[in-house]
Parts: structure tokens; sequence; C-alpha cells
């Protein structure tokens, strides 16, 4: 069986084609005529002026072109081997913020920033990049030094301010590299005043300065600034389940930080004043029901030793407990943490009077401070 196909005629396919361009023109006349009628282009929208910026605006495009040149961008280098080739390359481990504290290439940081690494990078707001070497550190505080090379016209150290007058409620800013995001600004308010954090070796920091202005990873080291673009803060931890910034942020006050870079300079750590004693941990003291700071040990020759204090120490087959420090010039320290914040308010040969209870008996002592090695 064969199957055969015919064309259609060619006056039956003019007719079909004359028909189909009918319908078409038929609702091309009924639905889109208006809409491919040709009219002139519509004109442009007027640009309205936008007249003078704010005055709190201009301060801050100034206070960001004076104060962004002073703030770099830091990263934290670590060696890795490659199992393959075992050859040891630089790896960036993470990165921070940090400020120029002088012309000699003094670079201030947080010190958590630069923990553990095997080098560190300095980037300029120039963009030109420094190896950097390690000044010193005061870990309990969180705070770090570096040097770089770079020649002096290419350094703009901050101007230093005060916290001590800072006021809940004034306007602060603060400049660093969130996320790697250099040269970024964010505004906000003190939020509150005195806080307390931990630092990274868990030692307590007291008089910290609580911001809104949104610090995020990476803004860590960077200056928290006044209105007038003045240092009066290191921004230092944030405050987030996530992370990122929630409103609540953390700045070393300008006012420790002025006191306690030099002495970084100059030795390469904070000159801590001590009594010359060993002093129990706090789960000692609370598994022996004490209240206060209980003295293990005093170290012969020191101050403590001088002034007459008393560790623990055995008589026949009894152990006799030290003495236990309750105060010092007046002031409660009856933890640790409580004990060393407050030798930190004094200076190596000072002298403080101690409250302490010995057997059973408060009694007050001279002590004259000395270095803690």
């Amino acid at each position: 069986m064969t199957y055969s196909y015919s064309s259609p005629s060619p006056k039956r396919r003019i007719s079909s084609l004359l028909i189909l361009l009918l319908i078409l023109v038929g609702l091309w006349l009924l639905f889109g005529r208006h809409d491919y009628q040709l009219r002139s282009p519509e004109p442009p929208r007027a640009i309205t002026a936008r007249g003078d910026l704010a005055a709190d605006e201009q301060n801050t495009i100034e206070l960001f072109r004076a104060a962004s040149p002073s703030v770099v961008y830091i990263t934290n280098i670590e060696l890795r081997r490659n199992l393959f080739s075992l050859n040891v390359a630089e790896i960036p481990k993470g990165t921070g913020s940090g400020f120029v504290w002088d012309k000699a290439g003094r670079i201030v940081t947080n010190f958590h920033v630069i923990e553990d690494a095997n080098s560190v990078e300095v980037t300029l707001a120039d963009h030109s990049t420094w190896k950097a070497s390690l000044v010193g550190v005061a870990p309990d505080k969180d705070l770090a030094v570096l040097q770089i090379q770079a020649p002096a016209d290419a350094l703009f150290p901050l101007a230093i301010g005060e916290s001590h007058n800072l006021l809940v409620g004034q306007k602060v800013f603060a400049i660093g590299n969130p996320f790697g995001l250099d040269q970024t600004i964010t505004a906000g308010i003190v939020s509150a005043l005195g806080r307390e954090i931990k630092s990274v070796t868990g030692r307590t920091i007291q008089g910290v300065i609580q911001t809104d202005a949104a610090i995020n990873p990476g803004n860590s080291g960077g200056p928290l600034l006044d209105s007038s673009g003045r240092l009066i803060g290191v921004n230092t931890a944030i405050y987030s389940p996530s992370g990122g910034s929630s409103g609540i942020g953390f700045a070393m006050p300008v006012d420790e930080v002025s006191s306690l870079v030099p002495e970084i300079i100059t030795y390469g750590r904070v000159i801590r004043p001590g009594l010359g004693v060993s002093l129990a941990n706090e789960s000692i003291t609370h598994r022996l029901g004490v209240t206060g700071v209980l003295i293990v040990k005093v170290h012969s020759g020191g101050s403590a030793a001088k002034a007459g204090l008393h560790g623990i120490r055995q008589q026949g087959s009894e152990i006799v407990l030290g003495d236990i420090i309750t105060a010092i010039n007046g002031v409660k320290v009856l933890t640790y943490d409580k004990l060393r914040n407050e030798l930190d308010r004094y200076k190596v040969g000072e002298e403080v009077e101690l409250e302490i209870v010995r057997d059973g008996k408060k009694i007050l002592v001279q002590v004259t401070l000395e270095e803690v090695a």
C-alpha cells in the first residue's frame, strides 16, 4: 500500500494568506493601534538641587578624611607546610585593624588580632604593605604594639583624646576593616561606661566603653573616635550570638591605653606591681570556705616577707592557712581578679595598706609594691 500527499492549489494558498492577513490587521486595529503610534520621547525628569550638607554630615566627612589615613589593615600570617611538596607557605590566618601611634612606625592593635601569628603584615591607607615586628604585648588588656619601617611622611598618628570625661549619649565613630572591607566608618553613641569584659587571658578588663557604633569582626584593634576625631578608645570586642554587630560593642578606654603603650614600647611588656606572694586560685578558696584571697607562699626577700605576711605553713602535724587578703587601701578585693585589677591602679614602689585576716582577726599591714616578674 502506498500513500500519496497532495499540495494545495496556488489559488487556495493565496486565499488563506489573505484571510490570515485580514485577521491580523483587524486585531491590530482593535487592540494595538494606539500602542504603536509614533510619539515624542518622554522628557527626562528635572534634577533637584541638593543644597548644602547638614553640619553633622560635614563633620563626619571631615573626620573620616582626617582620621582614615591613620587606620591600618592588619593581616595575621601563619606558616603552613604542603603535605605533598613539604614546602612551607605563608597563609593569611585572620585580619584586623590598628592605628598609627607615632611617626616612628609604632602600630597599636589588639593582642588577639596578632596572637599566635608567625608573621604580621600591616597595610597603610595608601595601600603599601609592610612586614611588622612585635614590640610588645599586654595580653591581660588585649593590647599589642607592632613596628613597621615605613617612611615618616607615610605615617599619620591619631590625635589622642581622653576617656575619663566621656558622657553617655555623646557621638562616637569607629574606623576599621570589618570583614576585610578596608577604610569603613560607622557612627553611634556612647551607650554606657564602666563596663567589664573578659580578656583572652580570662582577666577582667574594667572601665570599658560600650557603644552602639557597628563593630564587626575585623574592626578589632581599630580606633574609636569622638566628634573631634580624637582617639578615645580601642575597639576590642562585640557582643553577638551570630558574630556580627548587634548594637553592642566595647572599646578599651584611651586613658588606660595611653598609660600602657609607652611601657610596652619601652619594656616590651607592662610593668605590673605585685606583693611578692603566690596566691591560691578561687577553686581552692571556695573549697576551703575562705572569703578573700589566700596567700599560699611568701617569696623570700620580697615585699610581703618584709611586711611580715604569712603563707600556708605546717605547724607540727597541722596545716595552718596563710593570711587572707580582703582589701587594699579600703577597697574590698575578695577574688584574685579583683585584687589584680586593684593593684594595677598603682605603680611599683608605691605603698599600700592591706587588710588581712589571720587566725580569724583583721590586721592592717603596710606593703611596698614590687615588680612582678
